[in-house]
């Protein structure tokens, strides 16, 4: 079973792929770039089909680490064709380099949007509520947005639960401190939307002395929103409806993005081990992994990789699509361009390193 798993996370990575390498041909082709090849993958070709009118080449190659479109006289800085690449204008260039990001961001959108609109994600609301022995404001439906004025966001903001424990903790100090018979009971903000309006709720957090395993006494600190083991959850994740997973569906779409530049520059300043970093196989086998659970994690899985090729190809890395505008920028500002055998020499160096550099991460990734 898990070969089907596998070869459905390829797939996945090759429609990316082929969404940011299709951005480069459509505007291309409305530009009226002549393109020679359009390929998936990089190495041997598996499989080769030329359009006899136009004399574009279609292409799938046997490493699905990437692919290409290439334009005419793309390498070739001696060129004088007025078709070739190089020759057209700047800002046509650059265009056509930041179509395939467009591209990628536009699918982390549309599939932020599917995801916020069938399965919910970061938003919790709440479902049901303990009134037995905790007496707090809530009402079922209730999505909560905001812990003492902390929002509640994946990216730009802070998670549900973390938020929720730190009051927790908070509140068992204080009640070590005062004893749990205090009349004055630690309490926190709770912003909520209720009928398409904000509601600010104070949540009383309840001490409950509980016993270990060895006779040891604790306390226990309640909110009502806590779900025995075997029992349904309390809070589920918000489902939005079409227009507002629309709206949100951008933010979202930001917010992954976000998340692998935050992530990136965690790796660049050492607060992120290279082993956590992964290549290409370690895509592969989280994307079949978390196919192989559930068709939610999928759901997470696919803008956030949409978004991760987005803000990796606009890096200004030589070889990379943010390389090859800063490169054309410097020639719009000077007026002539650096020399074309050298930046081609750099582009070449930039991704034998960058092969190298998945190569390497795969390996560490799975062996540390």
């Amino acid at each position: 079973m898990i070969f089907w798993y596998i070869l459905l996370a390829i797939a996945i990575l090759l429609l990316m792929v082929l969404i940011h390498e299709f951005g480069h041909y459509v505007v291309g082709k409305i530009l009226k770039f002549k393109i020679t090849e359009f390929s998936i993958g990089f190495g041997f070709p598996i499989f080769s089909k030329t359009n006899k009118k136009t004399g574009e080449k279609f292409s799938l190659r046997i490493f699905p680490l990437g692919g290409y479109c290439a334009f005419d006289g793309e390498e070739d800085g001696e060129s004088t064709s007025p078709t070739a690449f190089n020759n057209q204008k700047p800002w046509k260039r650059i265009l056509v380099f930041f179509a395939g990001v467009t591209a990628n961001f536009i699918t982390a959108i549309i599939f932020s949007w599917v995801l916020l609109c069938t399965i919910g994600y970061d938003v919790p609301q709440i479902a049901r509520f303990d009134t037995t022995n905790y007496l707090n404001p809530y009402e079922v439906g209730d999505v909560i947005v905001a812990i003492d004025g902390q929002k509640i966001d994946f990216a730009f903001g802070e998670n549900f639960v973390p938020l929720v424990n730190e009051q927790k903790v908070l509140a068992q100090d204080y009640y070590e401190e005062n004893g749990v018979d205090t009349q004055d009971k630690y309490t926190f903000d709770m912003s909520v939307k209720r009928d398409g309006e904000t509601v600010n709720l104070t949540i009383v957090v309840y001490p409950v002395v509980q016993s270990n395993d060895d006779g040891t006494e604790y306390i226990n600190c309640m909110i009502g929103l806590e779900s025995a083991e075997g029992e349904e959850p309390c809070t589920v994740a918000y489902v939005y409806d079409a227009w507002s997973g629309f709206c949100r569906s951008f933010e979202m779409a930001f917010g992954f993005a976000w998340v692998v530049l935050k992530s990136l520059w965690m790796l660049i300043t050492f607060q992120l081990p290279i082993s956590q970093m992964g290549g290409t196989i370690a895509t592969i086998s989280a994307i079949a992994t978390y196919a192989s659970e559930s068709l939610s994690t999928l759901l997470v899985l696919i803008p956030a990789i949409a978004a991760n090729l987005a803000v990796f190809n606009i890096l200004p890395f030589p070889a990379l699509d943010g390389s090859h505008v800063l490169f054309t920028l410097i020639e719009w500002i000077r007026g002539k361009p650096i020399n074309r055998k050298v930046e081609n020499m750099i582009h070449t160096v930039g991704i034998c390193v960058l092969f190298a550099f998945v190569i390497i991460v795969d390996i560490l990734h799975f062996v540390l």
